[in-house]
């Protein structure tokens, strides 16, 4: 019971900022208030209608969306490599695929925006590309590799005794079994590219601005509840994202 009872209160003191910012965007003072003091949809007009977040909004997405792909194929790849493979010095090569959840994301921003910058690679999508496909890499690799560990390789087996060749028994018997993780991989690179914030402050660039960095911006010059409209956004896309999968899985489960 007590151990229900510290459980319940982590969990709400972790989604406190959310359950807060969701009613501040409804305010209808100009500047952020809670408890909001009446309800108004006019901050989400200003902000659907303002070019500006709508183009670091469309960038963000664009970024998430090419950085799910590279960052699924590439993690994918890496986990069949790694967990069916015989590579010399595979806890390295694991290691170093799972460093950047474990390295400081200043770190990582600093480094890039030095090798980035020589190379006129801040503000462009390119460059966002192939910083958030290292980023997100490490949640695919987790997730496929978790499956594949799981997956009996006797059926893999059969499939081979029965004629097929690898690459068939791989598209045919392995991929359907490991395509549940693939998807909550490929969904987690999606939302962690869509709301990085750190690497994104230091290589963004003045056309090239996500909605991270705008968001930054505008805490400080521009400190109004369409900052908590934003937010909300962001978590709404995560949550309804999170979801699906979610109930994707409960649908194969039953």
């Amino acid at each position: 019971m007590a151990l229900g009872i510290v459980i319940a209160l982590i969990l709400f003191f972790l989604l406190l900022p959310t359950l807060i910012v969701i009613p501040v965007s409804f305010g209808k003072a100009p500047y952020i208030e809670f408890p909001p003091k009446g309800l108004t949809f006019h901050w989400y007009q200003l902000y659907f209608t303002d070019p500006d977040w709508i183009a670091a909004t469309l960038f963000s997405m664009r970024i998430a969306a090419a950085t799910t792909v590279t960052a699924t194929v590439i993690g994918t790849l890496a986990s069949v490599a790694l967990v069916r493979g015989e590579l010399p010095g595979k806890s390295l090569v694991l290691g170093l695929a799972l460093s950047p959840l474990i390295v400081p994301h200043i770190v990582i921003a600093i480094g890039l925006y030095l090798f980035f910058a020589p190379l006129k690679l801040t503000g462009n999508f390119f460059g966002f590309l192939l910083a958030h496909s290292m980023l997100t890499v490490p949640y695919v690799v987790i997730s496929v590799s978790a499956a594949l560990q799981r997956f009996d390789p006797i059926l893999e087996k059969a499939a081979l005794s029965c004629g097929a060749g690898r690459g068939r028994a791989f598209y045919a018997v392995v991929l359907p079994q490991i395509t549940p993780a693939i998807v909550t991989g490929a969904v987690f690179a999606f939302v962690s590219s869509f709301d990085e914030a750190t690497v994104a402050f230091f290589i963004s660039g003045i056309e090239g601005k996500t909605i991270t960095r705008k968001l930054f911006e505008d805490i400080d010059y521009n400190l109004t509840p369409v900052i908590a409209v934003v937010s909300t956004v962001i978590v709404g896309i995560s949550i309804a994202l999170m979801g699906a999968v979610r109930l994707s899985q409960r649908d194969e489960e039953s």
